[in-house]
């Protein structure tokens, strides 16, 4: 089996539709064996006495810091994806991190789910619509997977996010909570909506509801048809109480930056184009918006003289936040095989060699397993934002999602 990703341009054409990468067997080779190394890296993360660690770029476990909700979820998530596509032993990692949910993050006084743990004790008892979104993208990723107990996590989750987050007057999310749900702020903003997106259509699949599809349409069409098509195709990330955009907002760095982030623009037309494909390929507009999305993020994020995407610009397109991450070029590829997938055109075939060439020499690693999180200004792997490697999630999707011939979550690969 081949192990390369980014292979000689040079060998087939972008012009000749039969010898797209996607379709070729070696690009295909190549991602599978990406996700194994992956999958075997981040095997080292299971914590005995319950959930995982987060590792270093070597793969020792970081024993003190917090377990975090969207971390544990997206383990679980990630192996439920491995398992699906047919790779060996992820079911522990699965089994492992559903019962650290229910038993750890999930909050036997109030209901919801804890955002942090350190050594059994809760570190942050917040309650959270983006932790919570990923709840239930790992129970119904592990429902896919056919885990005996992920439908009454998805039921649970469910529950919760109707009761204590969603507002169906906007059809939207709110964001935040105190443990007992008090409310302590008026934020609303993009990003826990979009990972609900995710996780939405992916408990659709799982269970057939049409309440999970009818729920991610509505997000979607007010942030790509109202919002997104408003503002250029940018997406504006942080929001008012009444939904309003609030331009002057500036939280955490890392969840929460000022400004829009054009890694969120490939992520957000991706999940367009699932929906499209899940409720019939109805609404005929939504290829052309997805591919506005793209254009306008690879115009803003993609630094032309050394690769890679920035992490944030401003609503006029200026570079605001010029670190390059691993998790937009990975999001990228994702779209733009889905892109592919629809329609072979030349230019998307470029881009998307283009990023896996930037990813398979800025942040694959080979020896190891994972992918290094960041490089700073001279392409040098740096740990400025982020410890070790911090999560498999992204990346891993970058390597499967390319070889499923469907635009939605359910695998079937025959690879």
């Amino acid at each position: 089996m081949s192990d390369t990703i980014a292979h000689d341009a040079s060998v087939i054409g972008p012009d000749d539709p039969a010898a797209f990468w996607i379709d070729t067997q070696e690009h295909r080779s190549g991602l599978r064996a990406d996700a194994g190394r992956q999958l075997d890296f981040f095997r080292k993360s299971f914590r005995p006495e319950g959930g995982f660690y987060q590792l270093d770029a070597d793969g020792a476990p970081l024993r003190d810091l917090p377990q975090e909700l969207f971390a544990t979820t997206r383990m679980v998530h990630s192996y439920a994806l491995g398992a699906l596509f047919g790779f060996d032993d992820c079911e522990q990692m699965i089994d492992h991190g559903l019962k650290f949910i229910t038993k750890a993050h999930r909050d036997p006084v109030h209901g919801g789910y804890l955002w942090s743990l350190r050594h059994g004790e809760i570190c942050n008892d917040q309650k959270l619509a983006y932790g919570h979104a990923f709840v239930l993208l790992a129970a119904a990723s592990a429902m896919q997977a056919g885990h005996p107990d992920a439908r009454p996590l998805l039921d649970d989750i469910t529950s919760v996010l109707l009761e204590r987050f969603w507002e169906d007057d906007a059809g939207l999310f709110a964001d935040e909570a105190n443990r007992d749900w008090t409310p302590f702020s008026t934020y609303r903003g993009f990003n826990a909506n979009m990972h609900a997106t995710e996780a939405l259509l992916t408990a659709f699949e799982a269970t057939g509801d049409t309440l999970y599809l009818d729920m991610a349409g509505r997000i979607l069409d007010f942030f790509v048809r109202q919002k997104a098509a408003a503002n250029d195709f940018r997406i504006p990330e942080h929001y008012t109480k009444d939904w309003a955009v609030d331009h002057n907002y500036s939280g955490d760095p890392m969840f929460r930056p000022s400004g829009t982030t054009p890694g969120h623009s490939f992520e957000l037309a991706r999940l367009l184009l699932q929906y499209w494909d899940l409720s019939g390929r109805k609404d005929d507009d939504a290829p052309a918006l997805a591919r506005s999305l793209v254009e306008r993020a690879l115009a803003d994020g993609w630094e032309s003289t050394s690769g890679g995407i920035i992490y944030t610009v401003d609503y006029n397109g200026k570079p605001s936040e010029t670190a390059r991450y691993w998790w937009p070029v990975a999001e990228a590829i994702g779209v733009f095989a889905a892109l592919i997938k629809l329609e072979h055109r030349a230019s998307d075939e470029g881009w998307y060699r283009r990023l896996w060439s930037f990813a398979e020499t800025s942040f694959i690693d080979r020896k190891t397993g994972g992918w290094y999180p960041e490089i700073d200004a001279n392409g040098a792997h740096t740990d400025h934002q982020f410890i070790g490697k911090p999560d498999i999630y992204h990346a891993l999707q970058a390597d499967l999602f390319p070889l499923s011939p469907k635009l939605s979550n359910i695998m079937q690969t025959g690879d």
